[in-house]
Order: C-alpha cells, then sequence, then structure tokens
C-alpha cells in the first residue's frame, strides 16, 4: 500500500468526516438552542453542509484512491485496512444517491424536526402528517437506489446496522417476545408489586441537574470534552472524541425519567469519547453500528444504574440531594426502578415490555417503507398495535405516534438497534462479569471506571475495526445470543418479584 497514495486518501477522508461534524453540531443546535423563526434558513445551512459533504464522498478523486488502494499489496496495519474497507462501504453507498436529493432529504429533516417538536406539543398529528409523508417518499427512493433482496427496509436498516436484514431480525425479535411475554405475565400476577409512588415525589429540577451531573462524572463522563443540555427529546452527538454532548429533559414530578435518561446517554457519550483521538474523523473513531452503539447506553442504564450494587453505594447522595425520599428504604427503591409493568412512552418503559415497543416501531415501519401503511392510517395502527401488543392504549398522538423524534428525522431502519442492543448489552456485561469476579463488588463501592475501562479497551479503541458479528464474537468468544439478556432479566426480575425459575411464588425474604 503505497503510503503517499494512502495519505491523500485519509486527508480527504478526515475532510469528509470533518464536513459531517460540522451538520451535527448545526443539529445539535437545531435542538436544543436555536431560535425557533430561523428553521428555514437551519434548513438551507444543513442541506449545503451535507450536499458538500456527499460531494466530497462521491468524488471522482476518492473513488480513484480506493482504487489504487484495493490494487496495492495487502497491508498488515490494520488501521489502514479498516479505514479503507469502510470508506470503500460508504462510498459504494452513496454513489448511488445523487447529491440533490442528499441535499433535499437533509432540508425536509430540518423542517419536520421543528414541525414535529409543535405537533408533539399539542398532540397535532396533521401538522406533521406532511413532513412525514415527504419523508417516506424521499426515503423509499433511497432504498430504490441503494438496491435490495429481500426488501427496501434492508436497504434502510443496513446504513444503521450493516449487514442487517429485517426478516433475520423479525426472527431474532420473535424468540425474545416469546420469552418476555410470559415474563410480563407472571410479573403482572405476582404477588410482590413495587410502591410506584416513590418514583413521583416531587424533586427540584435545579437539584436534579446538579445530582445528574454528579451521576455523569461518577460513570466517566468527562465534562471538559462534553456538555449536557436540555431537548425535547434526549440525544447524544459527537463531533469528535473531544466534543460529545448529551441532553436530556425534567420532570419536577418523575424525578427517574431524566436520571436513567442522563445515565443513557452518558453510555452513549463514553463510547464517543473512548474513541482513540489520534484516529478522529476516520472509520477507526467512528462506532461500529448503532446497535453496539445502544449497547453501551442500555449497559450504563440497566445493568449498572439499575442494579442493586449501583445503589448501594449511590442510594445515600440520592437521599441527600433529594429530601422528599428521606424515608424511602433501599430494597424500596430498587423495587421501583425496576418496576415492569406496560406504559406508553418507550424511554420510559421497563426493561422488559421496552423491547416489545421496539417491535411495534419495527412492524410498523416495514408496513411503511412498502407502502402497506398509509400516513393517515398510522395514529390508529400505533393505537391498535399497542393496545395489542401491551394492553395500553394512549389518550392522544402525543403519547402514540408523536412521541419519539426518529421519523422527523428520516431514519427509517434505525428502532430495531435498539433492541439489538439490549442483546449485545447483556452479553457483553456477561462477559465482563466473567473476566472481573470483583465486578459487582466494585460498582457497590461506587468504583466504576474499571468497567468503562474495559469497555474501552474491548470495544471503544477499535473503532470500526470489526463488524458487529465479530465484535461480539472477539469479545465474548461466541457469536450474539438472546439468552444472556433472557438471563439477566429473569436473575434480576424474579427474585424481586418472588417468583421461582416458572413463575411459581417463592415465600417472602
Amino acid at each position: 500500500m503505497s503510503s503517499e497514495t494512502y495519505s491523500t486518501f485519509a486527508q480527504r477522508v478526515r475532510e469528509i468526516y470533518t464536513a459531517r461534524s460540522v451538520e451535527a453540531l448545526l443539529d445539535w443546535d437545531l435542538e436544543t438552542c436555536m431560535p425557533p423563526k430561523s428553521a428555514e434558513h437551519r434548513a438551507n445551512q444543513l442541506a449545503l453542509i451535507a450536499g458538500f459533504a456527499h460531494e466530497k464522498l462521491t468524488s471522482d478523486e476518492l473513488g480513484s484512491l480506493l482504487e489504487k488502494l484495493a490494487g496495492s499489496p495487502a497491508s498488515d496495519d490494520f488501521v489502514a485496512a479498516t479505514n479503507v474497507r469502510e470508506m470503500r462501504r460508504m462510498y459504494d453507498r452513496a454513489v448511488k444517491l445523487p447529491t440533490d436529493l442528499v441535499r433535499r432529504i437533509a432540508r425536509s429533516v430540518a423542517l419536520a424536526k421543528e414541525a414535529w417538536v409543535k405537533a408533539r406539543k399539542d398532540s397535532d398529528y396533521q401538522r406533521f402528517a406532511p413532513h412525514l409523508q415527504g419523508l417516506l417518499d424521499l426515503k423509499r427512493e433511497v432504498a430504490e437506489r441503494i438496491g435490495w433482496k429481500t426488501e427496501p427496509y434492508d436497504a434502510l436498516m443496513d446504513e444503521f446496522e450493516p449487514g442487517a436484514v429485517a426478516a433475520e431480525v423479525h426472527a431474532v425479535f420473535e424468540q425474545v417476545k416469546k420469552e418476555l411475554v410470559p415474563l410480563v405475565a407472571a410479573i403482572k400476577d405476582a404477588p410482590r408489586q413495587p410502591d410506584l409512588s416513590i418514583l413521583e415525589r416531587p424533586c427540584p429540577v435545579d437539584k436534579q441537574k446538579e445530582f445528574n451531573r454528579f451521576i455523569a462524572e461518577a460513570l466517566g463522563y468527562d465534562f471538559q470534552a462534553g456538555r449536557m443540555d436540555i431537548s425535547a427529546h434526549p440525544f447524544c452527538t459527537s463531533t469528535c472524541p473531544h466534543d460529545v454532548r448529551i441532553t436530556t429533559r425534567y420532570n419536577e414530578r418523575y424525578m427517574p425519567s431524566s436520571l436513567f435518561g442522563v445515565m443513557h446517554e452518558v453510555g452513549h457519550a463514553l463510547y464517543e469519547q473512548g474513541m482513540d483521538p489520534q484516529h478522529a474523523a476516520t472509520p477507526m473513531a467512528d462506532s461500529v453500528s448503532l446497535g453496539i452503539h445502544e449497547s453501551q447506553s442500555r449497559m450504563w442504564e440497566n445493568q449498572v444504574g439499575r442494579s442493586r450494587a449501583f445503589w448501594r453505594h449511590f442510594f445515600k447522595p440520592l437521599q441527600q440531594a433529594f429530601p422528599s425520599l428521606a424515608d424511602v428504604k433501599l430494597d424500596d427503591w430498587v423495587f421501583a426502578v425496576n418496576n415492569v409493568r406496560p406504559s406508553l412512552i418507550r424511554v420510559e418503559a421497563d426493561e422488559v415490555t421496552y423491547g416489545l415497543h421496539i417491535m411495534l416501531r419495527f412492524d410498523l415501519e416495514r408496513r411503511m417503507i412498502r407502502n402497506e401503511l398509509a400516513v393517515r392510517d398510522i395514529p390508529q395502527a400505533w393505537n391498535d398495535n399497542i393496545r395489542k401488543l401491551l394492553g395500553v392504549t394512549p389518550k392522544n398522538d402525543a403519547e402514540g405516534c408523536l412521541q419519539d423524534i426518529h421519523w422527523s428525522g428520516g431514519t427509517f431502519g434505525y428502532f430495531p438497534t435498539y433492541a439489538l442492543g439490549n442483546l449485545y448489552a447483556a452479553q457483553f456485561f456477561a462477559q465482563a462479569r466473567q473476566e472481573m469476579p470483583d465486578l459487582e463488588q466494585q460498582i457497590s463501592r461506587g468504583e466504576l471506571r474499571p468497567l468503562r475501562d474495559w469497555l474501552r479497551e474491548k470495544i471503544h479503541r477499535h473503532g470500526k475495526r470489526y463488524r458487529a458479528g465479530e465484535l461480539v464474537q472477539t469479545v465474548t468468544g461466541r457469536p450474539l445470543s438472546h439468552q444472556p439478556f433472557v438471563d439477566y432479566l429473569n436473575a434480576k426480575l424474579r427474585p424481586l418479584y418472588g417468583l421461582g425459575d416458572r413463575g411459581q411464588v417463592t415465600g417472602d425474604k
């Protein structure tokens, strides 16, 4: 591999990634602090930078460099090999999309997000519907241009989870569903039930902000390389390993929403901050897939943040921050934050029913992309399916099909990565416990850096060196399985609810 050719190639790659980081920063501003009247201008800005990045990615020069590097002798340098392989994949996909289409999508997304914020606030689906129709049309065009073998949804999902096929993902989800539905039923009829009123005690927003920062720092989030703001929908965005931003939202009468939301977004941020800075703006400092990304956020939020070990250390600081919780017992708090109960809002769902929320969206999206579900019928389809799946019915569309920001972002194919993230997280965490036998004791002492460092060594520092399946095999020694996730849920929840291995009631302890 010619060093001169590769050097020129690497420079072009960094230019592409840098342009995309500017786009990410503009989008962060749009969702956090942009003046509402500037929506039209922001849409034009995003369209311009998206088009610029796309032209860079699809340039004849980059194509020529990739051809020269492909024809060079194989390199033992896995960094160079990874960057060339992944840019080849990005290039091959991008050249199928005209720049005008990319610009139209970017502009439509910016306007759709602004419309979604207002529509969600007023529960006015009709305000958002035209934007959703436009984005669906654009994304169907993307799928047709990219190409697919089984169904057009595959082409869209491949952007977020490379190599994933909708039919195969559906089969995995069905396996998970067979395990989760009986568990939900057993928990519903269990004699022990948590006192959820303790989660609704008043907690001033200013104190929530202070405690969230305390927890974020304890998890290892570097505020010198990031910041925390407020947005309508919590998210994490990164321009480089030294600029990784998270957001949350607050409810004085339901503090756990923000607290666990921050843990979730910090999990994403630790992945981004854990990338090797020397490889910034290249695939070697980019995430493997959104499913792997989600595994990091779900692990910190759930395997760590909802564990008894975690709250053995952090419960007293919680009570000191929020005097309204002074009389709450540790056991009652742990039980309450691990409550399993069908609910309407995905981001506030428990670990068991969360996956069912994702399966609902996955099924609806596939129908939408196949033109089997009209935009006008989405609210009713949503309500019918969530009632069938979880036994709950939204009072309005803000509680239903308007609750998530994703469709306004045109990210059809993103949702299934959340459920895959649960599976990855459980398998990674099981391996961490095996390699660190004292992990639970470390967490109970508030020592969270060893786990962060383990994840950094095993996952973060590798960037895109491995595809998702390869990474799971490399880290855990076996392919992805739904069983570690099911085992984890049963091991934690059955004792809490007084259930035996097959759902029978056990004696009080």
